[in-house]
C-alpha cells in the first residue's frame, strides 16, 4: 500500500537496523485519514469473508480495528486485553504470549461473552515480526471454535519469520507495508503479497 509506504519512508525512525518507530502516526499519535485507507484496504482484501467481528490485542491494535469496522457494516471490534482489570469477567479465554520487544511472557485474555462458534473473525494488528502475538490470538479463536477469516496487518518485518507460521496454519494474511530489510538507516519494501488458504 503506497500510502503507508510513503509514511514509513518519511516519518519511521531507524533504531539498530531492526527497529522502525512509527509513533507519529500509527501507534502514539494517530493518523485518521491513514487509518481511513487502510480499513478500505482491509475490506478490499477480505471481501468475500463475511466478517461478523474483528479481533485485536491491545493497545496499538485498537485504533486500527476500529476504523476498519465501518468498511466491514461497523462490525463489533473484540479486543484481547495483556491487563484484565477486577471489572472483568473470570469466564475468559486465555493464551500465553512471549513479547520479544519487552523480553517477558504475559497473559492475553477475552470474555467467553464476545467470541462463539458463529463469528467468523479478521484479526488485525498494526505489526507482525515473529507472529508471537497472533499465535496468541489465533489459541483464543481454537478455544472459542470461532472461524478465522484471515489476518490483517499493517507493517510486517518480513524478515523476522511471522509469516511462515501463519502460512503453515493456512491462513489468509494480508499485509499492508511489508519490510524486507533495513539497511544503513534505510527501509526496503517487499511487493505486497497475500496468501490464500486452499
Amino acid at each position: 500500500m503506497d500510502l503507508l509506504q510513503e509514511n514509513i519512508r518519511t516519518y519511521g525512525k531507524i533504531h539498530d537496523n531492526r527497529i522502525i518507530q512509527v509513533d507519529s502516526f500509527l501507534n502514539h499519535q494517530l493518523d485518521i485519514k491513514l487509518f481511513n485507507e487502510m480499513g478500505k484496504e482491509f475490506q478490499r482484501r477480505f471481501a468475500n469473508k463475511n466478517i461478523t467481528k474483528i479481533l485485536t490485542i491491545e493497545t496499538s491494535g485498537i485504533a486500527i480495528a476500529s476504523i476498519a469496522s465501518q468498511y466491514f457494516g461497523y462490525v463489533p471490534v473484540v479486543f484481547a486485553k495483556k491487563h484484565a482489570g477486577l471489572n472483568m469477567s473470570e469466564d475468559v479465554y486465555s493464551a500465553q504470549v512471549f513479547s520479544y520487544t519487552k523480553n517477558q511472557e504475559y497473559t492475553i485474555k477475552v470474555s467467553k461473552n464476545f467470541l462463539s462458534p458463529t463469528d467468523t473473525i479478521l484479526i488485525i494488528d498494526d505489526f507482525l515480526a515473529s507472529g508471537a502475538a497472533l499465535m496468541g490470538l489465533l489459541d483464543l479463536l481454537k478455544q472459542s471454535g470461532s472461524k478465522v477469516a484471515g489476518i490483517g496487518i499493517a507493517i510486517e518485518k518480513g524478515f523476522q519469520g511471522g509469516r511462515q507460521l501463519i502460512e503453515e496454519h493456512g491462513i489468509q494474511l494480508e499485509s499492508l507495508a511489508i519490510i524486507e530489510k533495513i539497511e544503513n538507516g534505510q527501509v526496503y519494501f517487499h511487493s505486497p503479497k497475500s496468501s490464500q488458504c486452499s
